[in-house]
């Protein structure tokens, strides 16, 4: 499959993506290092239908102007400026607009600032929300008030960016979060998490983490889904906000230093290999990933049965597995031994080298790994 110069630091390992916005760009980055992703919105993103929490927020905002506005999306800052013109305020609302700094996300959202006759202070030559960020940083924002027209999911880590630097930061909320349209996707991903055919899962907001949770909860699988949260998968959260309806039930997050996409990313590239099993075996070098191996470097993908049989050989190496044993590592196991033996020809097949794994007539199978290993190995 993948020549072993080419394979990246994700390879044999899957991903779970649960954006809504952005999840393209999240997803094009882990396969682009060899993970597989799998997708499935936890949210999805609707105009305000009870608008009284944008009507107490910009309420606020006219009452004590903050330092910056943030524009982020045209028909966010349309939507808003309409709205604050229904409740008789739209005139005060652009009044405070023009005597503070407008910052604009881009283009499309300056046009709209225009037709409102307003002017932008700045807006970045691309579309990107990371060149805003740096803009304020670089002026620096410690004890300033910036408020955020918030459109739909949070941008990744912008929040926790300028708290940290000593903002204080006020949301304008013009669209709410709802459960995705089609559940289906998000049920497949809780199911795989369950099964444990995920290594990693990220989340880009706080409301898709609890999104995420709360349907868990409604399938009265919350408690599966903690117990492989807490020691299998890896859940990885681009910064502390969005962290916290995980850690609030107890669940280890990791997370970036610097609150990016980019960085997100490469946490998992250190973390995921970390894992990962290396064993001396029959003259071989054997890497056990979570949805594949690596022999010699080489990446070798193997069927989910092969990949739950190989995790148990690994659990004692050179030690031997009885097929009783194997039978119940099996998912959806049956009562059937020779499902043990039809899963093993496929995982020795899928390794390329059938003799990593030996058959001890009448106990089982084992590892094959290296004596000198031995004494290495015997009670890890």
């Amino acid at each position: 499959m993948h020549d072993d110069a080419q394979h990246g630091p994700l390879a044999g390992f899957t991903v779970g993506v649960t954006a809504a916005r952005r999840a393209e760009e999240l997803g094009t980055l882990l396969q682009r290092r060899g993970a597989a992703v799998l997708h499935a919105p936890a949210l999805r993103i609707v105009p305000l239908a009870d608008d009284s929490e944008l009507l107490a927020a910009t309420k606020e905002l006219i009452d004590d102007a903050p330092d910056v506005v943030i524009a982020t999306t045209a028909i966010g800052f349309r939507g808003w400026v309409e709205a604050a013109d229904g409740w008789g305020i739209g005139d005060q609302l652009l009044d405070l607009l023009r005597g503070i700094e407008l910052l604009a996300r881009g283009p499309k959202v300056k046009g709209a600032i225009r037709a409102a006759g307003l002017t932008e202070a700045w807006s970045p030559g691309s579309e990107s929300m990371a060149e805003v960020l740096d803009r304020l940083l670089g002026e620096g924002v410690e004890g300033r008030r910036v408020a955020l027209q918030l459109h739909g999911e949070p941008l990744p880590g912008f929040v926790e960016s300028l708290r940290a630097a000593g903002a204080e930061v006020v949301g304008v909320p013009v669209y709410r979060w709802m459960p995705p349209e089609d559940i289906a996707p998000l049920d497949r991903m809780l199911d795989v998490t369950v099964a444990r055919g995920l290594d990693a899962l990220t989340f880009t907001s706080a409301p898709a983490a609890a999104s995420y949770l709360n349907r868990a909860e409604a399938r009265g699988m919350l408690p599966e889904v903690l117990s492989a949260l807490n020691h299998d998968v890896i859940t990885a959260c681009v910064g502390p906000v969005t962290a916290l309806p995980l850690q609030a039930l107890g669940i280890d997050t990791v997370q970036p230093e610097r609150f990016r996409l980019g960085p997100l990313v490469q946490v998992l590239c250190t973390q995921l290999p970390a894992r990962a099993r290396t064993l001396p075996v029959a003259g071989h070098v054997l890497e056990i990933r979570g949805q594949a191996a690596l022999v010699d470097a080489a990446l070798r993908p193997v069927p989910p049965a092969g990949m739950a049989l190989l995790h148990t050989l690994a659990r004692r190496p050179g030690w031997v597995v009885s097929r009783a044993d194997l039978l119940r590592a099996l998912p959806g196991s049956g009562t059937d031994e020779h499902a043990v033996e039809t899963a093993m020809a496929r995982l020795r097949t899928a390794l390329g080298v059938p003799r990593l794994i030996q058959t001890v007539v009448k106990r089982g199978y084992r590892l094959a790994l290296d004596p000198s290993a031995d004494t290495k190995y015997a009670d890890s």
